[in-house]
């Protein structure tokens, strides 16, 4: 095997101001990171949730002072430098041999102030990152700043503390963990450098390879095959013959997702639900009893590339708003690994529409019920595609494949406009 290529790269020493006990990272990153990969990097390492502002104080190689502030509206609203395209190397130069040490801040309200510092010039793999060394995790988010976290520490370590049940209260329900579980000390660089090996597939993705690609659309794929030139003979209700919902359950290996006998397609929600979809993508559809390839489904029956493309833009444009905003959640879920509890989603979906503007016919918020059903229109839509590792039981929680990822990506980069 060939040894990965090495690219430059910053050897850094960041610390969080004023936090005690002492907070800190030694990382590599690569000398062309962006200001905003830098800032997913940051937030990574100190385990930050990027729920707020961020922005960079900096006097850059040419000697000019910069104000770079993310996402790009904030900035725009503050008329401070955008983020977005700012490269790493336009501020440091590694070989510099005074100290070179920029800001950078997260949450201007907590104002948690990191202290960057350039230890030197270094190599690394390239599309990666690292963690050389660190101390303590990471604050909590929305905890107050220095101070509030150092008051925070103090009342759950202390039963007899004045605060300890507040902060507590306030503790579980800030990250949905006992406030036993909460350890200041702890810090395992082995674990953040796997956080920092996914997120580095997320900022540099390969492209997807033939494997990926045939493994994620496989369900789709296997429709389209059925249906065949002529098509398939429907019940007289419309729906696809038992030995053919039985041949889906048994090929596609969906066994653990509907148990019994799954031969009726009106009782095997999976079957019915990626026959509905593959209509809904205009790739089937009835005609004369039968379920026939869509012009669209011809041109894509040889799948591929092209037919995983189509599904990543027929993905990230639903047929409405709502749903736009409910799917760009989920894939930001999903690519984290960070899907809130059943009866968290639902207010925050239901909040996250409500904010953007969604109302009930009778002008009240979105309720709950309706931000679930949403959540689970998109997870259906999701499930018919081959996203993850199989699982072994119905219920169990499985991780994204590569190939998942990577389609998950391409379909955030469409929802972004990317």
């Amino acid at each position: 095997m060939q040894p990965a290529a090495t690219v430059p790269a910053y050897d850094l020493r960041v610390n969080i101001q004023g936090a005690e006990p002492e907070i800190w990272r030694r990382l590599l990153v690569p000398e062309t990171i962006t200001v905003p990969e830098l800032h997913r990097v940051l937030q990574t390492a100190f385990g930050w949730e990027n729920r707020h502002l961020f922005g960079i104080r900096c006097v850059d190689r040419l000697g000019q002072p910069r104000v770079i502030v993310g996402p790009d509206g904030a900035a725009e609203e503050m008329g401070d430098e955008p983020a977005s395209g700012v490269v790493l190397f336009e501020l440091l130069d590694a070989q510099e041999t005074a100290p070179v040490m920029f800001e950078y801040e997260y949450d201007f309200g907590d104002a948690w102030t990191h202290v960057v510092k350039v230890m030197g010039p270094a190599e690394m793999p390239a599309g990666t990152v690292q963690c050389v060394d660190g101390a303590n995790r990471g604050p909590v988010e929305d905890s107050g700043g220095p101070h509030g976290y150092s008051r925070l520490i103090e009342a759950l370590a202390d039963p007899a503390h004045e605060e300890h049940k507040e902060l507590s209260d306030w503790y579980e329900f800030a990250t949905g963990q006992g406030a036993g579980t909460f350890e200041p000390y702890a810090f395992d660089v082995a674990a953040l450098n796997s956080r920092l090996a996914d997120l580095a597939k997320h900022l540099w993705p390969e492209p997807p390879a033939d494997g990926e690609i045939d493994a994620v659309v496989r369900p789709v794929q296997w429709l389209l095959d059925q249906a065949g030139p002529d098509g398939l003979p429907l019940t007289q209700d419309g729906y696809l013959k038992p030995a053919v919902v039985s041949q889906a359950v048994r090929d596609l290996g969906w066994a653990y997702r509907w148990p019994g006998k799954a031969n009726r397609e009106s009782q095997t929600l999976p079957v019915l639900m990626l026959r509905q979809q593959l209509q809904a993508w205009k790739l089937l559809r009835k005609s004369k009893g039968r379920l026939v390839r869509s012009p669209g489904g011809r041109k894509m029956s040889d799948g591929g590339r092209p037919l995983w493309d189509y599904l990543a833009a027929a993905v990230a444009v639903p047929a409405d708003q709502a749903t736009a905003v409910v799917t760009r959640m989920v894939v930001h879920w999903l690519l984290e690994g960070s899907t809130p509890s059943w009866d968290e989603r639902g207010r925050i979906i239901a909040n996250a529409l409500t904010g953007a503007g969604f109302r009930t016919e009778s002008g009240k918020p979105v309720p709950v019920e309706a931000a679930r059903g949403l959540y689970s229109d998109v997870r259906w839509t999701l499930d018919c595609l081959q996203l993850k590792v199989a699982e072994r039981t119905f219920g169990e929680t499985a991780n994204l494949t590569d190939g998942g990822r990577k389609f998950l990506l391409q379909v955030q980069g469409l929802l972004d406009g990317v």
